[in-house]
């Protein structure tokens, strides 16, 4: 299949990290300070492009010592920026957001090569909804009271210090401008640490924030792996915050490591989330609408509804309207507008999902459509065949362990209070769906789900609205007003005359 939007190197790319090869075939430098510097020790990953299993670009993996040049940076430019006016971080977050439109095409074609996602989604959600933290930053910036009279004294809000930041593969820039925007905003300095399976647009983001000229130390960025680089911004104890969006075990293992200086942690874990379609709900088009929602992004979102409850009664109608919904789909070169859905982001991501979904046929699951194997016609890239099971039992591993790709498992129930029990008997609780024509009742199930967000009847994503999880999905939110308070202190001053 030829590209319909050519895959040369992207336009505009600054001469001042790209190496002397051009192109993304050298990004192997860090932004620190305010430049872009080489590594303290020499060590590269090829960065591949899913769609074609090719290499394409070549990244710098950090070290501890990267990690505290960062560090040390990031805290003597707080110093200054955290009294920094709310005038001045305003106009700081218009420039971010300026030169980010201006560059929009090219961040949404980098996030295509780099994990897969089609590019008009990449254009209409991924780049987009990245911008939008920016501009979600800067409202609410400007309406924030940051001192308030309360009692015999003053609340002080104040921004929290150095923040380390590491973001996951599967939303690249959103989730680190959901980060990044407010502890900007805030008057926080920043140290990130990108995704190194997909850290270009990150990198695209750096050059963007280093144009706006917020000044140096400010943001920095280390690229490198979760062990080396992730742990060491964790463990830092010049940094006062991390925030991490990524696997539960790794959300585990950067709060033991920030216990030891007492830092605050931030994380936004797994997800499998459940879609209680109530007998009243339109069920052709809760279904589809369903399916559609649970291969968003390629099944690699942390919310999508993974378990579908159907009442017991309509469960032939259910798995015939989840074919239709599956034949719908179309698999293919991600440049080419009329595919939607690309690959999963790699050969160790495709052989995860393949692996559970040889588990839900050998436990005994409803095959309804899809299964292990290679879609055919694709025989390069890491594609996986849109799955659907029926007949899923709570027990079996495809209900109980987050998949991350296209695959969904249909539950079926009895009555209300089992399709709440089924859905709250999961160790995460980061988002919930609600299908009925009578929203009161709608409301009175999403009252019951142990879930950070509930949607009710397709019900749009607001990232005005606060995001995070109960339970093992995580702790902390992200998003809007709520998100921008994870990223400052509460000081309380006595005496004051008034």
């Amino acid at each position: 299949m030829g590209d319909l939007v050519p895959r040369a190197p992207l336009a505009r790319r600054r001469p001042a990290h790209r190496g002397e090869s051009g192109g993304w075939s050298m990004t192997t430098k860090f932004y620190i300070e305010g430049a872009w510097v080489d590594p303290a020790a020499p060590r590269t990953l090829g960065v591949l492009d899913p769609a074609t299993e090719e290499t394409f670009a070549t990244i710098s993996l950090g070290t501890a010592e990267d990690v505290d040049r960062a560090v040390v940076a990031a805290r003597t430019a707080f110093a200054a920026y955290s009294h920094v006016s709310v005038e001045q971080r305003l106009e700081y977050l218009e420039r971010i957001i300026s030169g980010f439109r201006a560059r929009l095409p090219e961040i949404a074609r980098t996030m295509t090569r780099e994990m897969g996602a089609p590019i008009t989604f990449s254009t209409e959600r991924q780049a987009t909804v990245a911008l939008f933290h920016f501009e979600e930053a800067a409202r609410v910036l400007a309406d924030y009271h940051f001192e308030e009279e309360m009692g015999a004294g003053v609340v002080r809000r104040e921004p929290i210090g150095v923040c380390g930041l590491i973001t996951p593969w599967n939303w690249p820039l959103n989730q680190v401008a959901s980060k990044v925007a407010p502890a900007l905003a805030t008057g926080c300095t920043v140290v990130l640490k990108p995704s190194e399976i997909a850290p270009l647009s990150a990198m695209v983001l750096a050059e963007i924030i280093h144009d706006a000229g917020l000044p140096p130390g400010v943001f920095n960025l280390v690229n490198g792996d979760g062990p080396t680089v992730g742990e060491a911004i964790a463990a830092h104890p010049d940094v006062d915050m991390v925030s991490l969006t990524g696997s539960t075990g790794a959300g585990i293992r950067v709060s033991k490591l920030a216990a030891d200086t007492v830092k605050r942690v931030a994380l936004e874990l797994g997800g499998k989330s459940a879609n209680i379609i109530l007998p009243d709900a339109d069920l052709e088009s809760a279904v589809v609408a369903g399916v559609h929602s649970c291969y968003t992004n390629g099944g690699q979102n942390c919310q999508s509804p993974t378990r579908m409850l159907v009442h017991r009664s309509q469960r032939d109608e259910a798995y015939a309207a989840a074919r239709r919904a599956v034949e719908e789909v179309r698999l293919g070169d991600p440049f080419d507008p009329s595919t939607t859905m690309g690959p999963v982001v790699s050969q160790a991501q495709l052989e995860k999902i393949t692996a559970l979904v040889q588990s839900g046929i050998d436990e005994g699951a409803t095959l309804v459509v899809g299964g292990p194997g290679r879609p055919d016609g694709l025989d390069k890239g890491f594609y996986v065949r849109p799955t659907v099971f029926g007949d899923v039992t709570p027990q079996m591993r495809i209900a109980r362990e987050e998949i991350f790709g296209p695959v969904l498992s249909i539950l079926l129930y009895e009555t209300e209070d089992e399709a709440v029990e089924i859905a709250n008997d999961t160790p995460f609780g980061l988002a919930g769906f609600v299908q009925s024509k009578d929203p009161d009742r709608a409301r009175r199930v999403a009252n019951r789900i142990r879930a950070g967000r509930v949607y009710l009847n397709g019900a749009p994503f607001d990232r005005s609205l606060p995001f995070g999880g109960y339970k093992q999905s995580g702790n902390g939110r992200e998003f809007g007003r709520f998100g921008f308070e994870e990223y400052l202190e509460v000081k309380a001053v006595l005496g004051y005359p008034r």
